[in-house]
């Protein structure tokens, strides 16, 4: 069962390094909360949630700072020790993971562990300034696991330098090292960024939407094939992301719709029959990723010669192709 999560952001501390996605002045910018503010957003979000996993994002944060790092777990305590929560994720860099500080973070009550891989390929980390090696994302995945944390790995596409041959041997090396999830993130520009300079003057070509929906349907088989669960597709959407924050790029508030639809339609194609009347019956909450995104299936399904209608029903499990 899907846990719920309740986020609090500590935005880029513990962060050595300057990726060229990273909008890193306008996050250091941003004020972190104390300690004693973030057990306060934590109280305020057991309105909304309950009994969820408490979540620090936005860091790394093992590289915080070990006096800061705990001050921000024994902040929290008091809502394990009362039941109110379940336990702790927290997001860091591979290269910020040792034996000893994974000792605390369990005596502490962290749970799950998400890495930032990005990438598996060692050129590909170099050129996005990412500062750890694919060597060490290996490693931190069998301490993690060897501890017994849940390991969610993250991995993009697009970065500079990547193909997608690269992006699906990514996906193979993430899914050996035996993750519990991992997250899927095109690369998106920002302005003020290392990237955004290389995009102004034609040295990144960024992946659009519709070439990130391609690759991320490999993606999905490749993990899929390997029971490997994929619990995010695309960047979050936000205010800020939708109001004109990403200067080009794969950004798309409903990227996971796309990519499914995507996958559906590579899945029917070759089993429908041409130029024969059908019907193909999905189960309701299909529907819409059947039909694609302004019937972006319909269409291309009957461009291929199928004359079809898909419809949902409330009792069917899985996709049916009935003729008509």
């Amino acid at each position: 069962m899907k846990r719920s999560i309740l986020p609090v952001f500590i935005p880029h501390l513990g962060c050595p390094h300057n990726c060229v996605f990273c909008d890193q002045k306008q996050i250091a910018a941003r004020q972190a909360p104390t300690p004693a503010q973030a057990a306060a957003l934590v109280e305020a979000g057991l309105e909304r949630a309950c009994r969820p996993q408490i979540a620090f994002y936005g860091g790394s944060f093992t590289a915080i700072g070990r006096e800061a790092m705990m001050a921000y777990l024994e902040a929290v305590q008091p809502f394990l020790r009362d039941g109110s929560c379940t336990g702790i994720r927290i997001s860091t860099r591979p290269d910020a993971v040792d034996d000893g500080v994974l000792d605390l973070l369990a005596r502490y009550g962290v749970d799950t562990i998400e890495l930032g891989a990005q990438s598996m390929s060692d050129e590909v980390l170099r050129e996005a300034g990412r500062g750890h090696r694919a060597a060490d994302t290996a490693e931190a995945a069998r301490r993690v696991k060897a501890h017994g944390f849940e390991l969610i790995l993250q991995m993009m596409v697009g970065l500079p330098g990547s193909t997608a041959e690269d992006e699906r041997q990514t996906a193979r090396q993430l899914a050996a090292l035996g993750p519990d999830g991992v997250r899927i993130y095109p690369t998106c520009v920002l302005s003020h960024t290392p990237l955004y300079d290389l995009y102004r003057r034609g040295l990144y070509r960024p992946l659009t939407v519709d070439g990130a929906v391609e690759i991320c349907a490999d993606l999905l088989d490749i993990f899929e094939e390997r029971s490997v669960p994929v619990i995010r597709l695309g960047l979050n959407p936000t205010e800020e992301l939708s109001g004109g924050a990403v200067k080009a790029g794969a950004y798309h508030p409903a990227l996971g719709e796309l990519v499914f639809s995507e996958r559906f339609y590579r899945r029917m194609l070759p089993l429908l029959p041409r130029g024969v009347p059908c019907t193909v019956m999905v189960p309701e909450k299909m529907l819409s990723i059947a039909i694609g995104q302004k019937k972006r299936n319909l269409e291309r399904f009957r461009q291929a010669g199928c004359i079809i209608s898909i419809r949902g029903e409330k009792d069917c499990l899985r996709p049916e192709i009935r003729p008509l």
